[in-house]
Formats: structure tokens, C-alpha cells, sequence
């Protein structure tokens, strides 16, 4: 099968090219300037030469915060975009899974979240995002739409690799203990993405494997927490470590809120996709060691 990735740099999209190595998934990652979410017109032809069986979008604008200050460009990628995307699709005849985020939650809520409950994103980026699924569903019947949360890889830039270079600058670093939710490796994201693709395209008339997912690893952690495990995983790898001092969001205040629940119940995906992703610590170690590498080569 083959599967068209928008987004060729970022983190799921590599983990797709990586663990699709060796299966029967061919990816094709398309990215500028063969493909530009802000160009629709041009969306529909680039999908159309390569052909594909389905068709995964995990391009987006990511900068969080920097989307606060550019909410046309957060939406034109993360909603029009994926909207057209979808539309492509739909023409071509083939499936589509669209890549969202815990953000379009304001984190409220005292338990994990589900597909059903209320979405109340407190930023663009989430508010783009949810604009995003909607524009996806209203253009195709045929998609699976993953939600998933704090996610890190051997790849690109994300909270494990920001910790470790600061490890190496310093003995101490503050780091927020009154947000949750579940590091998920963006490993373990592609190998449960090709899991639903292979599903779709295996029953395309069994809707209770379309519409939206939760897709997050086993177990939670604050970011404090978080960070400990890194350092602990970086030292029994012999790599940087720091000592984690535990402070509020209010002393770390950012331009884009972040939800403080950020937990996420992925027990439909289980029901519908059998599709569980392994605990977070069980992928952190691995993910340090690969870091590691990269920094000593």
C-alpha cells in the first residue's frame, strides 16, 4: 500500500518513513514545494501524481505560541489546509487520517477526556486544529481522525531533546509540575497510524473504525515528572542530567494557555482499531540512547 505523508520534517512523518521500512507501506513524504497546505489549488494535483491508497496529513503549524500572534497562517495550514487535503482525498477515493492534539481541550475536566466530551480550546493552535477535524469530517466520511498528546522522537525539536541540551548547560532546571498528560513517542504514533490505515483500507464500509480517536501512550506524567525520567534515563546511558525544581504555570507564563488536563482516554481505539500504544517509559529509553548517538556523532 502506499501512503502519502504531508509534512516530510516533522516528527510523525519521520517515524512513519522509519517504521514502515521493511512492511508493505511505501511512504511518500510530500512537503514544500511539492505540496503547501496554504495552496489549496494546488493540493488535489500533487496528491493525484503519486497515487497513493491513503493519504495521512501530519503537516501542521506546531509553534504554539507564536500562533497567538499569527492566527491566519495557524489556520490556513491547520484548518483550510487539512480541509483541502481531505477533499483531495475524497476525489482520489481513499482514506484519510488526520493528525490533532489534546489542545482542542481546555483541561478541566478532573478524568482523561473522550471522543464525546466538549471541546474548549484555550489557543489559535488548538482552535486551528479543531477547525481542522471539523473541515477533514465535512469533506470525507472516509477518515480516522488521531488526537494525541506531548509528543517526543529522536527527531526535530521536542521536550526530550530541549532537556537534555539544557542538562548539559546547567545543574537545575524549573519545570511546570501542574500540567499532565501522557508523553507519547511519535514511534509508537506511526506504528499505530499504519495500524489504522491497514484497517480502513481492509473494511472500507465499517464506520465505527472512521471519525475520531484518541492515540496517546499508556500511563501520565506532569512535565516535572516527566523531566526526572529523562534525566534518569540519560544517566543510566551515561548522557546529561539535571536536578528537576518543580514550579507552577504561573511562574512560567506563555503566551498561548495550555490545558492543564491534558489526559487522554484512548480505550475506543482499543475497541474499534485494537490499537493500544505502549507506556511512555517503556519508549523513553530507547529515544534517550538514540539522542545520545546523534549528539556523540
Amino acid at each position: 500500500m502506499r501512503i502519502v505523508v504531508t509534512g516530510r520534517h516533522g516528527q510523525v512523518a519521520q517515524a512513519l518513513y522509519e517504521r514502515a521500512a521493511g512492511t508493505n507501506a511505501e511512504i511518500v513524504l510530500l512537503s514544500r514545494p511539492e505540496i503547501d497546505l496554504t495552496r489549496q489549488s494546488d493540493i488535489e494535483t500533487a496528491l493525484s501524481a503519486v497515487k497513493p491508497d491513503a493519504v495521512v496529513n501530519a503537516a501542521a503549524y506546531t509553534a504554539v505560541d507564536q500562533a497567538e500572534s499569527e492566527p491566519d497562517l495557524a489556520y490556513a495550514i491547520n484548518a483550510e489546509g487539512a480541509g483541502a487535503v481531505a477533499r483531495a482525498a475524497a476525489k482520489l477515493g481513499v482514506p484519510m487520517v488526520q493528525l490533532s492534539t489534546d489542545y482542542v481541550f481546555d483541561g478541566t475536566a478532573e478524568q482523561p477526556y473522550r471522543e464525546t466530551d466538549p471541546t474548549n480550546p484555550l489557543s489559535v493552535y488548538g482552535a486551528s486544529k479543531l477547525a481542522g477535524e471539523r473541515a477533514v469530517a465535512k469533506a470525507t466520511p472516509d477518515h480516522a481522525v488521531l488526537r494525541t498528546s506531548w509528543v517526543y522522537s529522536p527527531f526535530g525539536k521536542n521536550f526530550v531533546r530541549t532537556m537534555l541540551a539544557l542538562a548539559r548547560q546547567r545543574d537545575e532546571v524549573r519545570v511546570v509540575w501542574d500540567q499532565v498528560g501522557s508523553p507519547t513517542s511519535a514511534l509508537d504514533i506511526a506504528d499505530g497510524v499504519l495500524g489504522v490505515v491497514r484497517n480502513l483500507l481492509a473494511e472500507p464500509t465499517r464506520s465505527d473504525l472512521r471519525g475520531i480517536f484518541h492515540m496517546t501512550a499508556d500511563g501520565t506524567a506532569t512535565w516535572a515528572a516527566f523531566a526526572e525520567a529523562i534525566f534518569a534515563a540519560s544517566r543510566a546511558a551515561g548522557g546529561p542530567s539535571a536536578k528537576v525544581i518543580p514550579i507552577p504555570t504561573t511562574e512560567y507564563p506563555t503566551p498561548a494557555k495550555r490545558p492543564t488536563n491534558s489526559r487522554l482516554d484512548s480505550s475506543a481505539l482499543a475497541a474499534a482499531h485494537g490499537i493500544r500504544l505502549p507506556h511512555w517509559r517503556q519508549s523513553l529509553q530507547p529515544c534517550i540512547e538514540r539522542l545520545l548517538a546523534q549528539d556523540a556523532n
